[in-house]
């Protein structure tokens, strides 16, 4: 392990920050800490430092766009451990995060002792495989194979649009409304309205 390694710690929240930089001033005596709240911020701190050993990374963050700015930190510093810490938990996001180079995720209501372990290894060279969870068959991937108009008629039941009113604002019939409604369920496997409205919530849906 780096004998006093150089971290960047970005996220916007400041609590989140101090608590994070916090943590790893004690358990890396001597480490060099530099935090930033945007990606410009992230990029700036990596141009001072290149060999930084690890970026502890919130995908909410601005100018991140989510998963996008995981891939352009990646492809401009295709050396530095990235270390995602988020409160995204989506199966899909968590799977795409290690595509696209992180070398760990790490859930952001994670004990701060089990993040400090999971950075030592990442300095340790480990790279960590996505949970099971995130490569079996998830909810967030079957929604993968909606149309665009059933997506719209999805983002409008959880807006809480019965078949009637989604027909009026799409501007289609109402049996072209409950027809899409079934395929929607078969796609999702959910057997009823509610129980696709309440796993969709989870997921980010397009604007109507």
């Amino acid at each position: 392990m780096v004998e006093t390694p150089a971290f960047l710690v970005a996220d916007d929240h400041p609590m989140v920050r101090e608590a994070l930089a916090s943590a790893l001033a004690q358990a890396f005596p001597g480490a060099r800490i530099a935090t930033a709240a945007a990606l410009p911020q992230v990029e700036a701190a990596l141009e001072r430092e290149p060999e930084t050993d690890a970026l502890l990374l919130d995908l909410d963050m601005p100018g991140m766009d989510g998963l996008t700015g995981v891939a352009l930190l990646r492809s401009q510093h295709p050396i530095v451990p990235i270390i995602v810490v988020s409160a995204a938990r989506e199966a899909t996001v968590v799977r795409r995060a290690y595509e696209f180079g992180a070398s760990a995720y790490i859930d952001k209501s994670a004990a701060l002792e089990e993040i400090v372990r999971i950075v030592s290894a990442v300095l340790d060279g480990e790279v960590f495989d996505p949970p099971e969870e995130a490569l079996a068959d998830s909810f967030p991937q079957r929604a993968s194979q909606l149309t665009p108009q059933q997506w719209r008629v999805l983002a409008l039941m959880v807006q809480g649009d019965q078949n009637k009113q989604i027909a009026f604002k799409l501007g289609v019939g109402e049996a072209t409304v409950k027809a899409h409604v079934t395929v929607i369920l078969r796609k999702l496997g959910v057997r009823s309205r509610t129980q696709a409205v309440i796993e969709a919530r989870g997921l980010a849906l397009p604007p109507t």
